[in-house]
């Protein structure tokens, strides 16, 4: 049978799930479980924080070079490649030695996690492309979809529950497992490349190096910069690295034919409102690693217990994901889009409230939880089909590249920032409160550094939301808008 008549199939498309879950659900339990990670493998907060953040973002910073060698050489071959990578990255994170080499061994293995999403990710949406059409495409989508948000959805709670009852290596040796038997349900697939441009395409090395720098030093500078001092040499150097190497970055890519990114992608506005959209709304999972953290450190909480208030989240985001797909066929991607922004923003405002007592913040986190999963739900399906729908046919894997780059560099900044704030701002050594004058901290006082850390993490994160919201609002068009230019 050839490859352009091939219809994709339930078996290929739960296969490719297993790949995204490997890193979705296994891969980002660390979300939840990275405080019990520390304390057995001896490392420091900061350390721990790289090691959290790593993974998502070299998923950014190769899931477009991926994304274009999946169109040339092969998705399916990029797709088992990513398997490989997750399998092998797992096992080193699950066989972790604690003491000196924990942060060498555990890096390693996150990098190598990180490459496997950015194999995965951008093949498998090129797949969901090419092998599947109209309402069956959209169907995909949203398990596709339930895969990437529902994963992230369920982590939280998935971690909790594995470190605390058989111990959280077992979370990452049985990410090894789940991915072999993906690698096992997508073989005999045939394979899918991007119609022949005439032309043999050169890689932008200089592009892809000056973007690596960039991205590695301003994660870098995110990350450490608290530990460093904010006007240290060392992290002026940063900064002065993320400066040059960003305008480098910019000149190089200009007008190029062969461009790492091709800013010409961006012209159309539907396809620069979902991406940029993602980005911020994928960065709100700071709100996740903040709320938890807090319950943890300054709540007390077991990372179990505090997984276990993120069930919500984990049930409505799947439970709504398809209703998501429904609201797009009945109003286009724009009214979705917003909806659940707005039911995002809701729920990190439900988190604000830092100073009340602990049992009160619990339930105000089980609502906020499970509103996040509507909110995300409603947003996962339209989003992804507006991007795609908006890809020449040449550009499907380098497209759906840099969606998902976007994804996963808004997932690592937006942890890196908001973890940044909270463990910058919540120093025991903190004299006096910031907001004392102002808010009024309920219960125990010998944690109110913690708490309004806390708080000003999630701001951020609110404040995320809120540019996402005119994001959309500025370049997704109206439902009657579009139909007009579609005839």
């Amino acid at each position: 049978m050839k490859a352009a008549q091939y219809q994709g199939t339930d078996k290929l498309l739960f296969g490719i799930i297993l790949g995204v879950l490997a890193f979705w659900l296994f891969a980002q339990t660390i979300l939840n479980i990275n405080v019990v990670m520390a304390k057995d493998l001896q490392m420091e907060t900061a350390t721990m924080s790289i090691a959290v953040s790593i993974t998502a973002l070299f998923s950014g910073i190769f899931t477009v070079v991926m994304g274009g060698l999946a169109d040339s050489l092969g998705r399916m071959k990029i797709i088992k490649i990513g398997f490989v990578f997750s399998i092998i990255g797992s096992l080193l994170v699950g066989i972790t030695p604690a003491g000196a080499m924990a942060a060498p061994v555990l890096i390693t293995g996150r990098i190598l996690q990180g490459l496997s999403g950015a194999c995965i990710m951008p093949a498998s949406l090129a797949m969901l492309k090419a092998y599947w059409e109209g309402a069956a495409r959209q169907r995909a989508i949203s398990f596709w979809s339930m895969g990437t948000w529902g994963g992230s959805g369920f982590c939280s709670l998935f971690g909790g529950l594995m470190a605390g009852n058989v111990g959280w290596r077992y979370i990452f040796f049985a990410s090894a497992l789940v991915s072999l038997i993906g690698m096992w349900m997508v073989r005999g697939t045939p394979e899918s490349k991007a119609p022949p441009s005439g032309g043999k395409k050169k890689r932008d090395v200089a592009g892809i190096v000056t973007f690596m720098v960039v991205m590695i030093a301003l994660q870098v500078l995110v990350t450490q910069g608290s530990n460093l001092g904010w006007t240290s040499a060392v992290s002026l150097l940063l900064l002065a690295t993320v400066i040059v190497s960003g305008i480098a970055f910019f000149r190089i890519e200009k007008g190029k034919e062969s461009a790492f990114i091709d800013f010409k992608l961006f012209k159309n506005a539907t396809y620069t409102g979902a991406t940029i959209s993602n980005f911020l709304l994928n960065g709100v999972a700071g709100m996740l690693i903040v709320s938890l953290m807090l319950l943890q450190v300054g709540g007390g909480l077991s990372a179990q217990t505090a997984g276990l208030l993120t069930l919500g989240y984990a049930i409505s985001i799947v439970a709504f994901i398809r209703i998501g797909e429904k609201l797009l066929q009945r109003f286009g991607p724009r009214k979705p889009m917003l909806w659940g922004c707005i039911i995002v923003g809701v729920s990190i405002s439900l988190l604000l409230p830092t100073n009340v007592m602990t049992d009160t913040y619990k339930i105000l986190a089980v609502i906020a939880y499970t509103l996040f999963g509507v909110g995300l739900a409603f947003y996962a399906t339209p989003s992804t089909d507006a991007a795609l729908s908006n890809l020449p046919e040449a550009q499907t894997g380098a497209g759906s590249g840099i969606y998902k780059m976007a994804s996963f560099l808004g997932a690592a900044f937006g942890v890196a920032i908001s973890a940044g704030i909270f463990v910058g701002l919540s120093s025991i050594d903190t004299p006096s409160s910031i907001l004392d004058k102002v808010i009024s901290f309920s219960g125990r006082q010998d944690n109110i550094a913690i708490r309004q850390a806390a708080m000003i993490a999630l701001l951020f994160n609110l404040f995320l939301v809120i540019v996402a919201i005119i994001s959309i609002m500025k370049t997704i068009p109206k439902q009657e808008e579009e139909l007009q230019r579609s005839t």
